[in-house]
């Protein structure tokens, strides 16, 4: 077997030897993986001089790779026009809409997840998904001669359905939203023995989306930016964000300050936002939104999440449909890339977050674009287009109604 790393609760501390395991036999709390506190780390010269892809960060991920050994390391590109329209200094955009093979995030934890998956010897991958993570699964499984089980909401998106149907996966549509389908398969992995990646492979998956920190770190030539602003709908990425940058700065790999960890929700669904804003206990709620691929009611990190945003002094907004749909025309209209509704809500929340001073005119800002534009095509509304015959006073009388 590959080498796996160890795992322990967050909750009670309990250790265990690596397994497809994600509950703590103790006490039922989380598991992540641990790492060998003196296990040798690389510099940022011989980072720099792997391959460009997430694995050049391998010292700080639970398995190594045998699969999927391309995926990371996508752009992270300057938009001063959208810096100036937000009122900050800086803006970059970090942008998994370009992702290797399946032009999303969940790229990078089905990565992981896959790899600990060959290393347990199993012979199936699944999901519960609303989308992203369904076709991220199918493409990866079907490349590493996986067979692949795929479960989603009945109502998802056509192009998602699409995108997942088209690998060879066996493409299940469950009646009710995101927590039912998670639910159903919480009890499908012990019964089948699959490999199911955000249920009992979750620790290992998890750990995939601390390679956003570590790429944003290095993009910016080993320095930190002053915040970060990322969809959040189970949590996992906030959460992760902000320990990927806090193991660089315990490496000594980065200048600056550890960046404020914000976080944005669609209005239909925020529980995460919600709780932060609220405190006590976190509190279910039926989706009603737009954003889809980030409608998860009873999200699994959000306690995590909302810690995670606090203690790095940043901040959780709500955004309606409608400002998800503006902040995606917004960054199509000002950096030339499409995202999807996620990615709407993090340019809608970065909107918010400046409004209201909680980003300044002196803050140097990244935001996290999970997804690509042409997954969620149903939620624009644009212009219809105008049509005329191949002559040039037909355009010219277009041109002069534009002047």
């Amino acid at each position: 077997m590959a080498a796996v790393a160890r795992q322990a609760c967050r909750a009670c501390g309990a250790q265990f030897d690596p397994a497809p395991e994600a509950v703590c036999r103790e006490c039922l709390g989380h598991l992540d993986p641990r790492y060998e506190t003196g296990r040798r780390l690389p510099g940022r010269a011989e980072i720099a001089a792997r391959p460009a892809n997430l694995w050049r960060f391998r010292e700080w991920l639970p398995v190594e790779p045998v699969v999927s050994l391309d995926t990371g390391c996508t752009p992270l590109v300057e938009a001063p026009e959208l810096a100036r329209r937000l009122g900050v200094a800086r803006a970059w955009i970090k942008n998994d809409a370009v992702s290797h093979p399946t032009l999303s995030f969940k790229d990078r934890v089905v990565a992981t997840a896959i790899n600990a998956a060959r290393a347990f010897g199993l012979e199936t991958l699944a999901c519960a998904s609303t989308g992203n993570l369904a076709n991220a699964v199918a493409a990866h499984a079907a490349r590493a001669g996986l067979a692949s089980w795929i479960f989603v909401p009945e109502d998802l998106e056509p192009a998602k359905l699409a995108g997942t149907a088209v690998y060879g996966a066996r493409l299940v549509r469950v009646r009710g939203h995101y927590d039912d389908v998670n639910r159903l398969c919480a009890q499908l992995a012990d019964r089948f023995g699959w490999g199911i990646v955000n249920v009992n492979l979750r620790g290992y998956y998890g750990e995939g989306s601390k390679t956003v920190a570590f790429e944003i770190a290095e993009q910016l030539g080993w320095r930190l930016p002053g915040a970060v602003v990322a969809p959040m709908a189970g949590g996992s990425l906030v959460t992760k964000l902000r320990r990927g940058f806090r193991e660089f700065i315990e490496a000594g790999l980065v200048s600056g300050r550890e960046p404020r960890i914000c976080g944005g929700q669609a209005e239909g669904c925020a529980p995460i936002v919600r709780l932060y804003q609220r405190g006590g206990e976190l509190v279910p709620e039926t989706p009603r939104t737009i954003a889809r691929s980030i409608a998860i009611g009873n999200p699994a990190d959000g306690v995590a999440a909302v810690e995670a945003i606090r203690s790095s002094g940043g901040a959780a907004v709500p955004v309606t449909d409608e400002e998800i749909v503006a902040g995606m025309r917004l960054l199509a209209e000002t950096t030339g890339i499409f995202t999807e509704t996620a990615g709407g809500v993090t340019v809608a929340a970065a909107r918010r977050l400046a409004g209201t001073r909680r980003l300044t005119p002196d803050t140097e800002l990244v935001l996290c674009i999970t997804g690509n534009g042409l997954k969620t095509l149903d939620a624009l509304s644009l212009p219809a287009s105008p049509v005329v015959n191949a002559r040039v006073r037909e355009v010219a009388a277009l041109v002069e109604a534009e002047s």
